[in-house]
C-alpha cells in the first residue's frame, strides 16, 4: 500500500504555544493552585490527558462564563480559542490568577472587530455556532455583531438602516475557506458595500490546500483528530468535496478499522492542527506495514493500546518512536 503523507499536517504554532504555556504554568511552583483551564485548551482528548497528568484541571461547560463559575480560587488559563472581555473581567474580580493562551491569530480577529465597531461598522461574523472561538469574538462587541453560519442566517438578518449603512465581514480562523467564500459571496449579493476581512489563519488554509493538492488520486483519506476540532472536520469535508476522495476521521490508531483498507492501494493521511504528532505517526507506520495475506480480510493484527497510551500491533514488539516525515 502506498501511503501519501500530506504535508503540512498536525500541530500549528498557536496550538504549540498554548500547550507550552500550560506545561510551563503546571511546572511553576509560584503559580497559585489549583490550576484550571476554562474549556479545552485545544480540541484534542489526548493533549488534554497529558495536561491532566501534570495536575491541570480542565473544566468544560456550555460557555466560558458558566465554566468560570466553577472556580473559586487559584489560576485560570484561557484557551487557544480566546474568551470575551466579560469572562476576563469576572476572573479578575474573583481574584483569580489569569493566564491567557489565546492563539495570536484569534487575538487579531478580536482586535479587528473592536476597531471596526469603534469606526461605526456593524459586523457579520462567519463562524460555527456553539464553538468557543465565535463566543469570544461576539463577546468583544455585543449588540454590534451577528453570527452567520450559512446563507439561511443571512436571509434571517433583520438589520436596521443604520446597521446596514456600514457593514463589515469577519470570520472564524478555522473554517473551510471555500465554504466561507461562498457565504461571503451570498452576503455581497445582498449587501454589495460590505467590507470583507477573511481571518482564516494561514495554518488552516495551508492544511486544507495540501489535502486538495496531495490527496487527489488516493482511494481514501484518513484524518487524525478529535471530533470536536472544527479544523479537523473541515479536512474531512475538503477531501470529500474538493479532492473527490472519501475520508474518515479517527482520534488515534485504535479507531482505524482494517475493513476500510480492503482493496485500497493509495491512502492519504493528514491531521488536524490540534492533533499530537505521535498519533499521526502511529497511523502512518501501521499503514506502511499493512497487508492482507492471500487477499483475505481480518488476518492482519489490529491496533491495541499499550499501557503507556501509545499504540502498537499485537503481533509486533513495540518500536521506538520515529520522526514524522513530510
Amino acid at each position: 500500500m502506498e501511503v501519501i503523507k500530506i504535508s503540512p499536517r498536525g500541530y500549528c504554532y498557536g496550538v504549540v504555544d498554548a500547550l507550552q504555556i500550560v506545561r510551563k504554568t503546571a511546572k511553576d511552583p509560584q503559580q497559585p493552585r489549583p490550576i484550571y483551564i476554562i474549556g479545552q485548551i485545544v480540541h484534542n482528548r489526548h493533549a488534554i490527558e497529558e495536561l491532566t497528568a501534570l495536575g491541570v484541571i480542565t473544566l468544560d461547560g456550555p460557555d466560558r462564563a458558566s465554566i468560570l463559575e466553577q472556580v473559586k480560587e487559584g489560576t485560570v488559563i484561557f484557551t487557544a480559542h480566546g474568551v470575551s472581555p466579560l469572562v476576563k473581567q469576572r476572573a479578575r474580580e474573583r481574584g483569580l490568577n489569569c493566564i491567557d493562551a489565546t492563539c495570536p491569530d484569534v487575538t487579531v480577529t478580536h482586535d479587528l472587530v473592536r476597531d471596526l465597531v469603534a469606526k461605526g461598522y456593524y459586523i457579520l461574523y462567519i463562524g460555527k455556532k456553539g464553538h468557543p472561538e465565535p463566543e469570544g469574538v461576539l463577546g468583544e462587541v455585543p449588540g454590534h455583531i451577528s453570527l452567520i453560519e450559512n446563507e439561511a442566517d443571512v436571509d434571517a438578518l433583520a438589520l436596521t438602516p443604520q446597521q446596514q449603512e456600514k457593514l463589515a465581514i469577519s470570520t472564524q480562523t478555522t473554517l473551510s475557506q471555500w465554504d466561507t467564500r461562498r457565504v461571503i459571496a451570498y452576503i455581497k449579493e445582498k449587501y454589495p458595500h460590505a467590507e470583507v476581512h477573511i481571518d482564516i489563519c494561514a495554518a488552516t488554509q495551508s492544511r486544507q490546500e495540501a489535502v486538495v493538492a496531495q490527496a487527489k488520486g488516493a482511494d481514501l483519506t484518513i484524518v487524525v483528530g478529535d471530533p470536536r476540532s472544527n479544523n479537523t472536520n473541515r479536512l474531512v469535508q475538503v477531501s470529500e468535496e474538493l479532492a473527490g476522495v472519501p475520508a474518515v476521521r479517527i482520534e488515534d490508531l485504535s479507531q482505524l478499522k482494517t475493513e476500510w483498507l480492503q482493496g485500497k492501494k493509495r491512502v492519504a493521511v493528514t491531521a488536524g492542527a490540534s492533533t499530537p504528532s505521535q498519533l499521526t505517526r502511529e497511523v502512518i507506520r501501521f499503514l506502511e506495514q499493512f497487508s492482507i495475506p492471500d487477499g483475505k480480510s481480518g488476518e492482519h493484527p489490529i491496533p491495541a493500546a499499550s499501557p503507556a497510551g501509545q499504540y502498537t500491533m499485537k503481533s509486533e514488539k513495540a518500536k521506538s518512536e520515529g520522526t514524522e516525515q513530510g
